[in-house]
């Protein structure tokens, strides 16, 4: 049977056609879901919708510890994504994972200038030499989320100064007394109440500069510091003017429902806070001990990068460069600073940000940046770098748990904390060997 010449030419302008117009795919893998899920695909949308030579494609693995995983588990066969989002405290083992990963500098090619990138931010994901191993994507630092009406119901001035926790103190005894359930709770308490707490009072959380040093680091959040502070939160959890509601997030529901008058979360609960809260709100620094330290340091970063995976195609890796310049703009850091309360991972950004009136039309959202980079950071303040530490929050939360509880004194479940953390943490400097 013969096709007629013009069906042939109508077939051969149709396969042209989807050549000329085939998409590079590329795997990106996330951890998010609610608010922050919608956004992030929001933005693959967006970049897909503004080129026609890639196609980012979003799938959710679970939180953050089931999307390192995921992502292991796939290298391992063979069928890792483009680009794997993973949290802070996966650093090192990403860092490790030799013949795993393609460091950013070198997806971003000649010409990648990584002056543009805040350096409290991109500090945490370098190399010795300075140069960007992942691209930091939701960065994050801790702040006192306050219920306004809550305090006003409560006989408290909304106003009244918190930036020491000694202040806090005082407020959380006025709650009490007054009746309310639930004076303060907390997200992420390791990253929060040990991690940044030590940093803002520039103490050493661990030797060797937090792990930037060396491998062969040792766990030291157990000093005077830090146990003061953590005997103080586990008074307050005894008196019921601390609740404690869970190790990742679980508090943010209590304080978005507007049960809580206080809540130390990340500064990425802006998104939620601002969907939900029907009450209301502010944020504030977060507070310090003027006892510790005349004046606080800076905050450490929490959220997540994103790592290249190695086994891809060359004009795969042009995608995964253009999408992640994508990322880098500043409109669009400025549109994600805003909608989420991440920091901006661009000084271009900030200022546009700032420059758009947001700042003054929402105050407190400036705090997390300033927190972060008003001061030059510090052996103590640059962040961790620590192997395993995925598997040590888990051991912190098990012994603040604790003290939580009644069940131990601050010193004795920070001792255990530091013992039981030094055993992995041996363990992976030999596998790194």
């Amino acid at each position: 049977m013969k096709l007629s010449t013009s069906f042939i030419a109508a077939a051969a302008m149709l396969g042209a056609s989807q050549v000329a117009y085939a998409e590079t795919e590329i795997q990106f893998w996330h951890a998010f879901t609610g608010r922050l899920g919608e956004l992030v695909a929001e933005q693959v949308d967006t970049f897909n919708a503004s080129q026609s030579d890639y196609k980012v494609v979003q799938s959710h693995k679970g939180n953050y510890s089931e999307t390192l995983n995921a992502g292991i588990a796939a290298f391992r066969a063979g069928e890792q994504p483009h680009i794997l989002m993973v949290f802070e405290v996966g650093t090192a083992t990403m860092m490790s994972a030799e013949g795993a990963i393609k460091p950013v500098y070198e997806v971003m090619g000649d010409g990648f200038d990584q002056s543009k990138y805040i350096g409290s931010v991109k500090g945490y994901y370098t190399s010795p030499d300075g140069n960007m191993l992942s691209l930091p994507f939701n960065s994050s630092t801790p702040v006192l989320w306050v219920n306004r009406d809550k305090l006003q119901e409560a006989g408290v001035d909304p106003d009244t100064p918190m930036e020491t926790w000694e202040q806090v103190g005082g407020v959380l005894d006025q709650l009490k007394t007054a009746g309310v359930d639930c004076p303060m709770t907390t997200a992420w308490q390791s990253w929060i109440h040990l991690e940044n707490f030590s940093a803002y009072h520039d103490t050493p959380f661990a030797t060797k500069d937090n792990g930037f040093a060396g491998t062969d680091t040792e766990l030291a959040f157990n000093s005077p510091a830090q146990v003061a502070h953590i005997s103080a939160m586990g008074e307050w959890a005894q008196d019921g003017k601390f609740i404690y509601a869970g190790r990742r997030n679980e508090g943010g529901a209590n304080f978005r429902a507007g049960e809580c008058a206080l809540f130390t979360e990340s500064s990425a609960g802006y998104a939620g806070i601002k969907a939900e809260a029907e009450f209301d709100f502010e944020v504030r620094p977060l507070p310090y001990w003027e006892a510790v330290a005349s004046e606080p340091q800076n905050t450490i970063i929490g959220g997540a990068s994103l790592w290249v995976m190695e086994g891809h195609e060359a004009a795969e890796y042009e995608g995964v460069a253009a999408f992640m310049d994508f990322l880098s703009s500043a409109d669009i850091q400025a549109k994600w600073h805003q909608d989420t309360g991440y920091l901006p991972i661009t000084a271009a950004a900030s200022t546009k940000t700032k420059e758009m009136g947001f700042y003054e039309e929402n105050p407190g959202t400036d705090i997390a940046v300033i927190q972060m980079t008003s001061k030059e950071p510090t052996a103590n303040s640059k962040g961790l770098r620590l192997g395993s530490f995925d598997q040590i929050r888990g051991i912190i939360d098990e012994e603040l748990e604790a003290v939580w509880s009644g069940d131990k004194e601050a010193q004795a479940a920070l001792d255990s904390a530091v013992e039981r953390g030094n055993a992995l943490l041996r363990r992976f400097e030999q596998a790194s060997q």
